[in-house]
């Protein structure tokens, strides 16, 4: 019977109880051999709702421009001291002018250098509102409450299609695992490596580790998150003194101090480490914007764009092995509400980032913004099903054959050419 990472941590706080109060981090429990794929796959939830028409919209759209005032919308040109949109090649025929908020420049750059592709209309179809639906369908991969196993994600599903393999094949750049990794063995939350590591003197982690020393499938999980353990403790850069030293980043490339980045730059490092690492989630909070959303916005935008470009640039050598998904669980209304903000809504957009993406281009079909062709009247349709990119993502760029299994029930029919 496969060990599973509860048991191992039960069994390990009970020998640390018995060892005066030391402790361990979290853990990963497969065997140390190679990763199934040399490919990558990260995936950037923006919690909360991101208002995708004030990330990227059709600036001359009468319906956009009726339904928003100046603050809460993209311009073609300077308006006192807003600045214009970025301005975007292939947006959507006869749709209009497609821009990207200007605080955003770095995802610009990576789009107009085909590096970044956009799908807009996309999310999940079942008209949900709720943020916590919402989040836990798309977590789970499903579209509604299908017969499926309480706390079964869909990346936990792929983890066990794939057999992925290595001593940390999939990780969570925070305190938590997300809904989409739980079921996972595999998987573990690594919010910091310098704190990957066990707190405790010499002869309690010789004890410890000789309490695992065995062969029944607790003692080998035990046995193998050590080994994780000292995978990772081996190839952190170290100081004179024995001190771990910071993580240098690759020349020119510089991440701003900011919370996004430094969980970027965290999960930048442990890629380099190449410990097997196949699935790797980060969370960004803050886009549920009901009021001043303009300030909180830009600020949330900068940060997203800054950060995701300098982890980017960092991994350049693996461009070709790595696939970045960026999603949202909804996107916003189309009119702004009275408090200077926009409420929840339907539609939203996916960016997929890579070497191997066919990027600067808007994929998918756009639903258009007039009243007839809103959802409900008030919301921006859904024309993507958000399982038709992650079907392409696991497919094109991580060679999965069946898509299917990962996400029951459902079968994309048509390919959006995320790939070559």
């Amino acid at each position: 019977m496969e060990s599973t990472r509860r048991q191992f941590i039960v069994g390990c706080s009970a020998a640390i109880a018995a060892l005066a109060g030391a402790r361990t981090s979290a853990f990963a429990f497969s065997d140390g051999r190679a990763a199934a794929t040399d490919k990558i796959l990260v995936v950037i939830f923006l919690r909360g709702g991101i208002d995708a028409l004030n990330l990227v919209a059709p600036v001359d759209d009468k319906n956009y421009i009726a339904a928003r005032p100046t603050y809460l919308r993209l311009l073609d040109q300077k308006q006192g001291d807003q600045l214009p949109g970025l301005a975007l090649n292939n947006g959507y025929a006869g749709a209009g002018d497609f821009r990207m908020h200007p605080g955003a420049a770095p995802l610009h750059e990576l789009y107009q250098s085909g590096k970044l592709a956009l799908v807009h209309g996309c999310g999940l179809k079942n008209g949900t509102r709720s943020h916590f639906e919402a989040m836990d369908l798309i977590e789970r991969g499903i579209a509604e409450n299908q017969q499926m196993p309480i706390g079964n994600g869909w990346i936990a599903r792929y983890l066990k299609e794939t057999g992925a393999k290595g001593f940390i094949p999939a990780a969570a750049m925070d305190g938590a695992l997300p809904a989409s990794m739980i079921g996972s063995s595999s998987s573990m939350a690594l919010p910091n490596l310098e704190a990957f590591t066990f707190y405790g003197d010499g002869e309690q982690e010789k004890a410890l580790r000789a309490a695992y020393g065995g062969t029944s499938p607790l003692e080998v999980a035990g046995s193998t998150a050590w080994k994780a353990l000292d995978a990772v403790r081996s190839k952190l850069p170290k100081k004179p003194d024995g001190g771990i030293a910071p993580y240098q980043p690759r020349e020119g490339v510089k991440y701003p101090d900011m919370g996004l980045a430094n969980q970027l730059k965290n999960l930048a490092q442990l890629i380099k480490m190449d410990v097997g690492l196949t699935v790797a989630t980060v969370d960004y909070g803050g886009w549920d914007t009901h009021q001043d959303q303009a300030y909180n916005f830009y600020a949330r935008t900068n940060e997203l764009s800054q950060s995701l470009a300098a982890f980017y640039n960092d991994l350049a050598p693996i461009h070709d092995r790595l696939s970045v998904v960026v999603m949202s669980e909804f996107g916003r209304r189309l009119k702004s509400n009275e408090s200077g903000g926009t409420d929840h809504g339907y539609g939203g957009m996916l960016m997929v980032l890579g070497g191997s993406v066919r990027g600067g281009r808007m994929l998918g079909k756009w639903p258009g913004l007039a009243n007839e062709q809103l959802d409900q009247g008030a919301d921006l349709g859904i024309t993507t099903d958000y399982r038709s990119v992650l079907s392409e993502v696991l497919q094109s760029s991580l060679g999965l054959q069946n898509p299917g299994v990962i996400f029951p029930g459902f079968a994309s029919k048509d390919r959006l050419g995320l790939y070559g």
